[in-house]
């Protein structure tokens, strides 16, 4: 199989995934606009060439790689990233090089917010009412059916980069007044609950292989708006009403050997699972990461088996619950870092600093830790972001 994957060096996990593509048996031929001897030993030691580019975003130096690993290894079976930013890249690389994945006819409705609405209604979830009303005028009628608060997000991309809620007519008419007029948004109802995921992978036949399910009960948008830490927690177990949302999803948009990143709502006031977007890539913040903490795993190899051998091992059974906790440069915090592992050093299982880029969501450091019990990852997560005062 000869794999092409873009932008093999950032993020840096993105090595992980070449190394196991190639030991796997996969011919992994790199593109990227990194210099090679910059490339980390490990990724080098995984590509069979590599192909450096001045600009990522030129399309046409894209094209002249691809071609150029075509011509000198024959047809190119798959190209990815696995990086939401890239998606709509891949999938224009796919549908001019006839490449095995999602092409540039489905890609949006992996990447609109709106377009990924009509998908839930096919799947039978319950979904976040919206309006993609441009002025104030045109989301009268929306706003007297959803009330305040509301959410305003792009409608294209992840994360919460330019969302915000809205709690009242005088932020709202701000909002319409200040916005930019060349980013599309849509207006979502503000649901009160829990984010739940639906993460795993599905193979070419579309059959879910292996999932898990995280918990986040602060909201990323707040952590981004405020600057705060966030935490997560990996589960142990998935629950029902998640496990039949997210494969009622999945087969709605008909997805086939991905990684998938689902994100759900429970709602606080009536227990309601509501979705809210889909990720047909790895989920990040260091979740695949706490995957393999939570199930004993190498998700990574899984991963690439699936995609080289259509293969995942298994069944896996959740061991640990696993605890993200970020603190931020700006915080003071009760205990120093050497506290934390003199407290809890046997339970933590990661610890590192965050690319920057990454920083306003992640932190600017973060621990990891794991434990068959969830109160005590709690307590955990508690200690290491208890502030001073």
């Amino acid at each position: 199989m000869n794999f092409i994957f873009f932008s093999p060096h950032f993020p840096k996990n993105s090595a992980e995934f070449c190394t196991h593509l190639q030991e796997q048996g996969a011919n992994v031929l790199g593109i990227g606009d990194a210099a090679y001897d910059q490339l980390e030993d490990k990724l080098k030691s995984a590509l069979t060439e590599y192909y450096k580019v001045s600009n990522l975003e030129s399309y046409e130096e894209i094209l002249r790689a691809v071609g150029y690993f075509t011509h000198k290894y024959g047809k190119i079976d798959r190209f990815e990233s696995l990086n939401e930013y890239w998606l709509e890249q891949d999938a224009a690389i796919r549908t001019d090089f006839n490449i095995y994945g999602t092409k540039s006819d489905f890609v949006h409705n992996l990447k609109q917010k709106s377009k990924m609405k009509e998908f839930f209604r096919k799947s039978g979830v319950s979904t976040v009412q919206f309006s993609t009303g441009t002025t104030r005028e045109s989301v009268e009628s929306f706003i007297q059916s959803a009330g305040f608060p509301l959410v305003v997000k792009p409608d294209l991309g992840s994360g919460a980069s330019n969302t915000y809620k809205i709690n009242n007519e005088e932020e709202l008419q701000h909002f319409f007044d200040t916005k930019p007029e060349n980013v599309a948004f849509i207006i979502e109802e503000f649901i009160d609950g829990v984010i739940l995921t639906y993460d795993g992978l599905a193979d070419r036949d579309g059959n879910v292989r292996f999932a898990v399910s995280h918990l986040f009960e602060n909201s990323v948008m707040d952590v981004v708006n405020t600057d705060n830490h966030l935490y997560y927690f990996c589960l142990r177990e998935i629950s029902p009403e998640v496990e039949e949302a997210g494969r009622s999803i999945l087969q709605a948009f008909d997805i086939r050997e991905r990684f998938f990143h689902i994100e759900l709502f429970k709602s606080h006031k009536d227990g309601r699972i509501i979705a809210l977007e889909v990720n047909m890539r790895p989920p990040g913040a260091w979740m695949t990461d706490a995957i393999n903490f939570a199930y004993d795993v190498n998700v990574y190899k899984e991963w690439a088996s699936m995609v080289v051998h259509n293969e995942v091992g298994g069944p896996y059974e959740g061991k640990y619950y696993t605890g993200y906790a970020s603190r931020k440069n700006h915080k003071h915090y009760a205990h120093s870092h050497e506290d934390i592992y003199r407290e809890f050093g046997g339970k933590i299982v990661n610890y590192d600093e965050i690319e920057e880029v990454f920083s306003r969501a992640m932190g600017n450091r973060a621990y990891q830790f794991r434990s068959p019990e969830l109160s005590e990852v709690r307590d955990i997560r508690g200690y290491i972001q208890q502030e001073e005062g």
